[in-house]
């Protein structure tokens, strides 16, 4: 009969049973001093699965305009997400959910099924809270809501390129809503709940903290002049049947962009159908060759050096010039074989300019043009902003300096160019551009002669009133200066023009009395007969800068006077209040 082996080795046994009875005891004492000396760790245990912390949403910060006008505002919403793992026990309770979001049953289903392993997917987002608490009325298992905000545009594709828009998780995705990200969204607080092993509420225990909003950012536009030069450039485009368009105000003092349209546009609360093309801010994306807006710049510089005064002659007979194998021409025919440099930016002479620029030289026109603005960024800090390009040659020679003194060979955005002439509006000083409402007016740096700059003022206004100039431009009541342009189109990704293909400028500012307000105007690619700037985008300019004007309550500075005897005779009008 065999012994059993534990009796060979009772030693062994011992040890064995020792150990058990140690373990034993240690988890009795461990159990006593959990439950009746440190129970702390015990409930803090419990607390950390069913403790939670939920965030509480803060909405972004207020977009006005100058004037308070809300451009962008955020309103609660409710997100309805669920937990696909926790529905599968109540299928039947499917096609109600789906009923009540407006969907499809089928797909509905389909979608859970396939995500029968996840805990977490968004049903919709972005109802109202009342559409989200009849969802959540129905008390279906694993429906779960957050409330979020949704931002909204009360000015819709009025401002679209200016404020651009967010993105669903609320962050700036263009305009100043993504430049100025980090001073208007908000910063989410927390809260502390108690929540079932099932994610259900139990109790809410304390806010732990405090959501903060973001900050009010009110821009240097004027809704009311934002919606006069919506209104006249979707006009102009569809009259002139053109391709697209910019339009810039801009106040000569302060530096503030009081408008900034283009056209074609989108409206920001309804991207479903919104078309990428239609996203972009030409006024500060769009590059292009000013063509003869650039001569006031170059006939500063002409100025500038001494050698050169307004009545001084320049022969421009036949109307061309040859350069080797270039030929510069005049487009159309000037008022004598001789012209002023008055009547060289009235005729809109390239003959003219380019002899005026061979004796200036192509370095002080570089350095006009530079002092400017031109080949630089705005400052303004706007996404996709383009510099364009201002050519600086290690030697000047006679086809390069007569091209960039009538506009050709250098291109600018429509931003820099109002910047341009608000530079001569404002007497040669130079203000930096703001697209947010500035306080008082900021220091300014004298970059063209005061004298230069206030000579060149009437020339232009000459431009618009003499018996040759682009009178379309003139503003009834006012006095305005001004200048029109019209470029051919470079061929996209090879050398040369395209056939038929222009761009119709206006450059201009006023009142004359004292220049406050420079307007800019592009016209892409006119197709209804004329593609002049004097013909396209000259009537634009005289509209809006009346609008302008007169919203703004400048007084006018060019009334006809009335004859006595009728003045004796006329009943004075009433009197009636204007708008700010």
């Amino acid at each position: 009969m065999m012994k059993l082996e534990g009796a060979l080795y009772p030693w062994r046994f011992r040890i064995v049973l020792g150990l058990l009875g140690v373990m034993v005891l240690a988890i009795s004492a461990q159990i006593v001093n959990l439950q009746l000396i440190d129970h702390d760790f015990l409930k803090g245990q419990g607390d950390a699965r069913s403790l939670r912390h939920i965030p509480i949403p803060a909405h972004r910060g207020l977009v006005t305009d100058r004037n308070g006008e809300p451009l962008a505002v955020s309103t609660p919403v409710s997100t309805l997400w669920a937990n696909p793992k926790e529905m599968q026990g109540d299928k039947n309770r499917w096609p109600d959910l789906a009923r009540a979001l407006g969907q499809n049953p089928a797909q509905l289903s389909e979608r859970l099924e396939a995500n029968a392993g996840k805990e977490f997917i968004y049903l919709v987002r972005g109802l109202t809270p009342e559409q989200g608490q009849s969802v959540m009325d129905l008390k279906i298992p694993g429906v779960y809501s957050i409330e979020e905000f949704r931002r909204f545009y009360p000015a819709g594709d009025t401002t679209a390129h200016m404020v651009g828009f967010t993105d669903l998780d609320d962050h700036g995705r263009e305009g100043v809503e993504l430049a100025y990200e980090d001073w208007l969204a908000g910063v989410p607080g927390r809260r502390q709940v108690i929540k079932d092993r099932r994610g259900h509420l139990i109790r809410d225990v304390q806010v732990t903290k405090n959501a903060k909003a973001g900050k009010t950012l009110a821009l240097s536009i004027d809704l009311r002049l934002q919606y006069l030069a919506t209104r006249e450039l979707r006009k102009a485009i569809q009259e002139n049947q053109a391709k697209a368009g910019s339009l810039v105000i801009m106040d000569v003092k302060s530096g503030e962009v009081l408008a900034m349209v283009n056209m074609p546009t989108y409206n920001p609360n309804n991207r479903r159908t919104m078309v990428p093309a239609a996203m972009r801010n030409r006024a500060i994306i769009d590059v292009f060759e000013p063509g003869s807006t650039m001569k006031p710049l170059s006939m500063s510089a002409a100025l500038e050096t001494g050698r050169w005064k307004p009545s001084d002659k320049v022969e421009v007979y036949p109307g061309s010039l040859q350069l080797g194998r270039y030929t510069i021409k005049d487009v159309s025919k000037t008022e004598g074989p001789v012209l002023d440099l008055t009547g060289i930016l009235i005729n809109s002479s390239n003959v003219g300019m380019s002899k005026v620029a061979f004796d200036v030289g192509g370095e002080n026109i570089y350095r006009v043009m530079a002092a400017v603005g031109l080949g630089q960024y705005s400052g303004l800090g706007f996404p996709g902003e383009r510099v364009g390009n201002l050519p600086n040659h290690r030697e000047w020679h006679k086809a390069e300096t007569a091209t960039l003194s009538y506009g050709y060979g250098l291109s600018v955005t429509a931003l820099q160019l109002v910047h341009a002439y608000a530079t001569l509006a404002n007497h040669g000083r130079l203000v930096p551009l703001s697209i947010l409402k500035v306080d008082k007016d900021p220091a300014s740096t004298q970059v063209i002669p005061e004298k230069v700059a206030d000579t060149i003022q009437g020339m232009l206004q000459q431009v618009i009133e003499a018996p040759r100039g682009v009178y379309r431009a003139q503003v009834p009541g006012y006095h305005v200066a001004g200048k029109s342009g019209t470029a051919r189109k470079a061929t996209v990704g090879s050398r040369g023009y395209t056939e038929n293909a222009y761009r119709s400028l206006f450059a201009g500012f006023g009142p004359m009395s004292d220049p406050r307000y420079a307007i800019v105007i592009v016209i892409d690619e006119p197709s209804a007969g004329g593609y002049f700037g004097g013909l396209v985008s000259a009537p634009v300019f005289s509209k809006v800068m009346s609008g302008t004007l007169r919203l703004m309550n400048v007084p006018p500075d060019n009334l006809q006077p009335v004859p006595p005897q009728q003045a004796v005779n006329t009943p004075a009008p009433a009197a009636k209040g204007g708008r700010g």
